[in-house]
């Protein structure tokens, strides 16, 4: 078995399977809509809101730009918000962040409807997460989807396993490990303060690494044939790199991903899987 976990090849997988529910969705009545919120000029964001337009015109949603200067007024952007909550051609709205630091990033998070928060932020959803509930409109942030279904799909069995997740942050380390345990894995969580870190990592069946330091996990600090999954995206002389050392890291991995081409590419293929998934919801 291939040990390159091909983020780029099942993304693509995922947008194909999305057109033809998206196909069915439009003789129903209506493509689902997806609107996008960008508030200043941040030269990553606006990489990242290009390559989600990209996408979502590719496969057939219904995409809206909204680009507005770094100097609005909270009230502005959530009367903005609000607006979007009430369109009924749109199923999905992203603010990009990170906002101006004049602009309270919860509260306008919190202002997003939460049947159409498909960035998986809103605090109803991360309840419902958190609390295992699976009966509930429930939308996962995308990056921990993303992970989910790399694993899956290169058909990694999660039950039962150890999952050692290296960083807690609420954006990836904390709800990949709701979402593994929710998949009967056995979970540790590392950070900062964690003590013996490589024995950890070491005792390890599926390892998911998202710390933001270049090459912090190396090789030595892989179990033989475990899953690795690199979530970080650092520069360094000119060269992206994942959090994870690959070439050792590949040696004794069973699964690895790469950087780039690894979690990048799963991401805004959640959001897409998200926004089809909100128009099921919200109907013709």
């Amino acid at each position: 078995m291939d040990k390159v976990i091909d983020g780029k090849k099942i993304a693509k997988n995922i947008r194909e399977e999305l057109k033809s529910q998206i196909n069915d969705q439009k003789e129903e009545g209506r493509v689902p809509g997806l609107a996008v919120v960008l508030v200043g000029d941040n030269p990553a964001s606006e990489t990242y809101v290009g390559m989600k337009e990209k996408a979502a015109v590719e496969i057939g949603i219904h995409s809206e730009l909204h680009d507005v200067d770094s100097d609005i007024s909270q009230e502005e952007l959530l009367n903005l918000v609000d607006q979007l909550n009430n369109d009924n051609k749109i199923d999905g709205i992203l603010v990009q962040l990170p906002l101006p630091d004049h602009i309270d990033e919860l509260s306008v998070i919190e202002a997003i409807d939460p049947g159409k928060d498909v960035d998986g932020f809103h605090p109803i959803n991360t309840g419902r997460l958190f609390s295992g509930q699976k009966d509930l409109l429930r939308f996962d942030p995308c990056t921990p989807l993303g992970i989910i279904e790399l694993i899956e799909r290169k058909g990694i069995d999660i039950e039962g396993k150890n999952a050692v997740i290296v960083g807690r942050s609420n954006i990836v380390g904390k709800p990949v490990a709701h979402l593994l345990l929710e998949r009967n894995a056995t979970i540790t969580v590392c950070h900062s303060r964690t003590k013996d870190l490589k024995g950890k990592t070491l005792d390890a069946d599926i390892l998911v690494a998202a710390v933001g330091r270049p090459n912090f996990i190396t090789g030595e600090m892989v179990k033989e044939g475990a899953c690795v999954i690199d979530v970080g995206i650092n520069r360094v002389d000119g060269k992206l790199v994942g959090d994870v050392e690959y070439d050792t890291a590949y040696e004794r991995a069973g699964a690895i991903t790469p950087v780039p081409g690894g979690v990048g590419p799963m991401t805004i293929a959640m959001l897409m899987k998200n926004t089809v998934k909100a128009r099921e919801y919200h109907g013709v």
